[in-house]
């Protein structure tokens, strides 16, 4: 195995770092992963694919995540729930016993890369961590460095990653693990968790917090392209984003985390972090092929007796998740980037069944259902779920937006308007009654009104306005029956649809108060009103 005892441009002094063990700067895939089956990290499949447990903590840990909430970009900090905020002396305190750790440590390993696949507003970024796995990690989801480029490397922001070191409560944090970020001292500190998901959402985590400044909308959102018509997919979890993104017809740019700049968009990222469970050859065949590809790294799989994955195995975890360079997807853009977006497209898994198949937004709709991120959970998919529920995550990714949601939201609305940029509202969940009452929306009609908002095809159509809710509804579109367009038409019990149509209204409703102060009012007046 190759390893390098030093690098050229910064070195871990500059960290607070003075290991007593073996250093190994930016190695190969191939040698990290060596290291990460000799050292009892992780083991291989029958296929050579890297695959490591996590123990305990098989998912980001949102309760154990702090900013330093100090004088400088902090400021700048919406806090809440989401963005706690710690002492100076608990990152200190803490900061101390990391370095300590790391410096005892028999193996370090140095990571070197970019946040950003555009050369112009990328970020360097360093791991220093002391597992190989971890280190392979990093190297699959960030743009990776060339030779020349790691010669010269000065990293922006560095994540200390101590995974095997416990935090207690006397150290001020909540439990034995702590994620926290120092905006104005460039450092992440990790520690107590082998969750890998940690040290990608930390980073993006500052570029949500630093781009905005530029100018420049960071989203949680896939994007894809066919060379002339990007588009832009926010969604949470189950609404389809993966798979609506993921289109024959057109390159995929990236999967997860992007930034729109006056040039257009591109992927933060250098790799794709899959969700595993329940995948399918058949269903997801271009996600299936990485997880036989050495390089790609499994997270909390369970193998059978020969070796082989056992995608329908929960027994650790519902998170199980794949790592793979963005390199392994066949129809992808060649340099993770696209031209501005002509289409965005919000996806909402409406269990209610009010919300139309697709609806047209205006740019003051378009910043208000940003905001609310809506979807709705459905009964019987978690314990205790009995009946739908709304679930609204700002911005569609509120765990990694520091800043207040206005200032996401004015971005995209002026992004909106420059480009003349259409947005879109569809609902991959349920009409007729609602998910207790009728099937879910086929796919292939979703599909249908997809492509044919992102060709220009309803340009031509009739839409007329929904007067709850605001937005527009064609009236056909070839390919789908004219009958599900209009929810309304397709409850038996015209009066039920129209309370449970009001009980959702007021649900954003009262989400959305707590983003009203910092909101104009014609944003506030763009949203669902009860009739």
């Amino acid at each position: 195995m190759q390893s390098s005892s030093q690098n050229a441009a910064v070195e871990l002094s500059h960290h607070g770092l003075e290991p007593s063990g073996s250093v190994h700067w930016n190695l190969r895939w191939e040698d990290l992963h060596s290291f990460a089956v000799d050292l009892g990290e992780a083991k291989l499949t029958s296929d050579g694919v890297l695959l490591a447990v996590t123990g305990e903590r098989t998912g980001r840990s949102p309760n154990d995540r702090f900013i330093v909430d100090e004088k400088g970009m902090a400021e700048e900090v919406w806090w809440g729930e989401v963005n706690r905020p710690t002492a100076p002396a608990v990152f200190e305190r803490l900061l101390l016993k990391v370095q300590d750790h790391l410096n005892s440590a028999d193996n370090i390993f140095v990571k070197d890369a970019f946040c950003g696949a555009d050369p112009h507003h990328r970020m360097p970024v360093r791991l220093v961590t002391e597992k190989a796995w971890h280190a392979a990690f990093m190297h699959n989801m960030f743009v990776r460095a060339t030779e020349e480029e790691i010669n010269v490397h000065q990293p922006e922001y560095t994540i200390l990653h101590a995974p095997e070191l416990k935090s207690s409560m006397s150290d001020g944090v909540n439990s034995d693990v702590f994620v926290i970020i120092a905006l104005d001292r460039k450092m992440v500190i990790i520690g107590g968790t082998h969750y890998a998901g940690e040290i990608k959402k930390a980073i993006f985590t500052i570029m949500n917090h630093i781009l905005p400044s530029k100018g420049l909308l960071p989203m949680h959102c896939s994007a894809n392209t066919d060379g002339d018509n990007s588009a832009l997919f926010f969604g949470l979890s189950g609404t389809g984003k993966t798979t609506l993104s993921a289109d024959p017809d057109r390159a995929l740019v990236g999967d997860d985390e992007h930034g729109w700049s006056e040039n257009g968009v591109f992927n933060f990222e250098g790799g794709c972090y899959a969700k595993l469970i329940r995948l399918s050859q058949e269903d997801e065949p271009a996600i299936y092929a990485t997880t036989k590809i050495p390089g790609s790294i499994l997270e909390n799989v369970i193998l059978n007796a020969d070796g082989t994955p056992d995608f329908d195995n929960d027994s650790l975890t519902q998170n199980t998740r794949g790592s793979y360079p963005i390199e392994f997807i066949e129809n992808r853009t060649p340099d993770s980037m696209a031209g501005n977006p002509r289409n965005i497209v919000f996806l909402a898994c409406d269990a209610f069944g009010v919300l139309p198949p697709l609806s047209r937004l205006n740019p003051d709709q378009a910043a208000y259902h940003f905001m609310s991120g809506y979807t709705a959970k459905v009964a019987g998919t978690e314990i205790g779920v009995t009946e739908p529920q709304a679930t609204f995550s700002t911005c569609f990714g509120a765990p990694f937006m520091p800043r207040h949601p206005s200032v996401y939201a004015d971005l995209l609305s002026t992004k909106i308007q420059e480009n003349d940029a259409q947005c879109w509202l569809i609902n991959t969940g349920w009409i007729a009654g609602g998910a207790d009452a009728s099937s879910r929306i086929k796919i292939s009609w979703t599909r249908t009104l997809l492509n044919a908002a992102l060709n220009g095809d309803l340009d031509n159509v009739v839409f007329v306005k929904d007067e709850r809710f605001g937005f527009e509804v064609p009236t056909t579109c070839e390919g789908v029956p004219d009958s599900i367009l209009q929810p309304r038409e397709t409850w038996e019990d015209k009066t039920r649809f129209d309370n449970v149509a009001n009980l959702l209204a007021q649900m954003f409703i009262e989400n959305f108060e707590q983003y009203a102060s910092g909101c104009s009012k014609k944003v506030r007046d763009s949203g669902p009103k009860q009739i």
